[in-house]
């Protein structure tokens, strides 16, 4: 009789980590080059911290361990590496092979620099971008880095602003969307935000050969506390961008808006319950291009929702206790939270209680 056949995703839901860990390098090697899909970082219960590799239905398939803490990570498919980056105001960033073939790499910032959580690598994979703080001349800039050797520190540029935080490299391939957050730290006063009444957030777009600025796009004056934070891009190449307000907690301004080249910032209206639920703090924007898709999560607020990119109308709200993590997944999208749950679009989710998943999750396949 001939054995019944087992479905993939069943397969990889029923497969835990135990399995990956025993089987022999070489069969784990081409089982990650196979299900990695997505990756995120993560700290364990008993105070270790790390990034890991996932499978489409969220198991868990490889760990690279990290020193501190983590933030997002970014995603090389020319090599097929990855950058996990260190959480503001880390010193490290951590460059790994999610295959796990290659030893990770632990690369530090240089004097009078920390990193702000975010990266992104050239498309043809030579170059990492890095947002960076230099913090005694309170200016943000770009760490270039070369990819293809041993990720040696080749200079940077400025971003315009003060407060780096999330850069996205356009489809054109030159052009890096980058969020200014607008506040002022420095790591003599830890995560200290030393500059709000003062603050002045923006969002640019800089060419990442020349390092010239292109446009610089800042909120009204009377919005000078809504710090733009993190961003990613529709199938149009429109900018959606969340931000994460350090005005009075009674005021409650729009929290996500759109950009393009040539066009002034839209902040996008939203119902109110929706907006309220959000509580002043976006935690991740992912884009679903396929499914012309945006969804925006406030950890704070236990929610996550959907907007139709087109009509920027909100579709979908999700009421999930500490989610923050979102990677498109087929028509949907997939969460993580830091209660250790990875949230499917169709209802399979994933408990990994000894995790808590941080701020960010990245496809990668």
């Amino acid at each position: 009789m001939r054995a019944p056949l087992v479905d993939r995703r069943d397969f990889l839901k029923a497969a835990g980590a135990a399995f990956f860990a025993a089987l022999t390098p070489q069969a784990r090697a081409a089982t990650l080059a196979t299900d990695a899909v997505f990756a995120t970082a993560y700290q364990k219960r008993d105070g270790t911290f790390g990034a890991a590799v996932l499978s489409e239905v969220g198991k868990v398939l490889h760990l690279v361990s990290l020193p501190d803490r983590g933030h997002d990570v970014t995603f090389d498919p020319v090599s097929g590496q990855s950058a996990v980056f260190a959480r503001q105001p880390g010193t490290f960033f951590v460059v790994f092979d999610h295959t796990g073939r290659r030893e990770p790499l632990t690369v530090n910032s240089i004097a009078g620099r920390h990193f702000f959580g975010h990266g992104v690598f050239s498309q043809d994979g030579a170059l990492l971008y890095v947002t960076e703080n230099d913090y005694d001349n309170a200016a943000g800039v770009v760490g270039i880095y070369d990819a293809r050797d041993g990720l040696r520190r080749l200079g940077e540029f400025p971003t315009y602003g003060v407060g780096p935080h999330e850069l996205l490299l356009l489809a054109d391939g030159r052009t890096l969307a980058i969020a200014n957050g607008g506040i002022e730290t420095h790591p003599d006063f830890g995560r200290a935000e030393l500059n709000l009444p003062t603050m002045k957030p923006s969002l640019v777009f800089v060419d990442r050969i020349s390092g010239d600025l292109l446009e610089r796009h800042e909120l009204p004056p009377a919005l000078h506390q809504l710090s733009i934070r993190h961003m990613d891009a529709d199938a149009s190449g429109t900018v959606w961008f969340g931000c994460q307000h350090r005005g009075p907690a009674t005021e409650k301004p729009l929290l996500v808006g759109s950009a393009r080249r040539g066009r002034d910032l839209k902040l996008l209206d939203m119902p109110e319950d929706v907006l309220a639920g959000f509580r002043n703090y976006i935690g991740s924007v992912a884009a679903n291009p396929d499914a012309g898709t945006v969804a925006v999560s406030s950890p704070e607020g236990n929610v996550f929702a959907v907007i139709e990119a087109a009509s920027g109308k909100v579709i979908a709200r999700h009421d999930v206790q500490e989610v923050c993590g979102l990677a498109p997944d087929h028509a949907g999208f997939r969460a993580t939270t830091g209660t250790g749950d990875i949230l499917g679009p169709d209802g399979g989710d994933v408990r990994e209680p000894d995790y808590v998943w941080d701020n960010h999750m990245l496809r990668i396949g």
